[in-house]
């Protein structure tokens, strides 16, 4: 059972080495990159004059994937961490509860914007449950800001964790969104409880 387990976290430890490496070969900031390439590669949200808001966005690896696809339109990253510069995108170091937030970010794009993502996670308690539930608040944070921003064919994808909270955030989306569809991409760790929600139309 014991070497079972050893072997089990080897593999695990491996396949995240791999992907580690995988993105410092591509140049990007994180593995979380590749999640927004096969997110963006099954729903094709990503235009060259697209419009994108990307919030918990340090250290930039989705930032870095939209920057290479958005090549006309405006790029906003905002998290509580600071981010390193991406060219051609604008980083606002700010608290998303920030009750001025959406006021910001309306007034960088002067109109709706066409997506906002999020891959933000609560920082780890060791309490699964809890962090489930935490990253869950931030998720319901970060969509209710995308309700408010996104034009009326505009799109939201964020992380979420399984978990007691999950149902709020199923229900609150399909009363806020015309189109909810959950999605596990390959690049995300088999063992995990993450998945994203794609949502459309408001």
């Amino acid at each position: 059972m014991k070497k079972n387990k050893i072997s089990k976290n080897w593999i695990i430890k491996k396949n995240r080495d791999l992907s580690y490496k995988k993105s410092k070969l591509f140049g990007f900031r994180s593995r979380s990159a590749f999640k927004l390439i096969e997110l963006e590669k099954k729903f094709k949200f990503l235009k060259e004059k697209t419009s994108l808001l990307d919030l918990g966005c340090s250290p930039g690896g989705w930032s870095q994937v939209a920057r290479k696809k958005i090549i006309k339109g405006k790029i906003m990253s905002i998290d509580i961490k600071n981010m390193e510069n991406i060219d051609k995108v604008n980083f606002l170091q700010s608290d998303l509860f920030n009750p001025n937030i959406e006021k910001i970010v309306l007034g960088y794009f002067n109109k709706k914007i066409d997506v906002v993502v999020s891959d933000m996670a609560a920082n780890t308690t060791g309490n699964k449950n809890l962090d489930s539930y935490k990253t869950g608040e931030l998720c319901l944070r970060a969509m209710q800001i995308a309700k408010n921003l996104i034009n009326s064919n505009g799109v939201f994808i964020s992380k979420v964790f399984m978990g007691a909270i999950f149902l709020e955030i199923q229900e609150k989306a399909k009363r806020d969104f015309k189109k909810v569809v959950k999605f596990k991409p390959l690049s995300s760790k088999s063992d995990s409880k993450e998945i994203y929600i794609y949502c459309k139309g408001v």
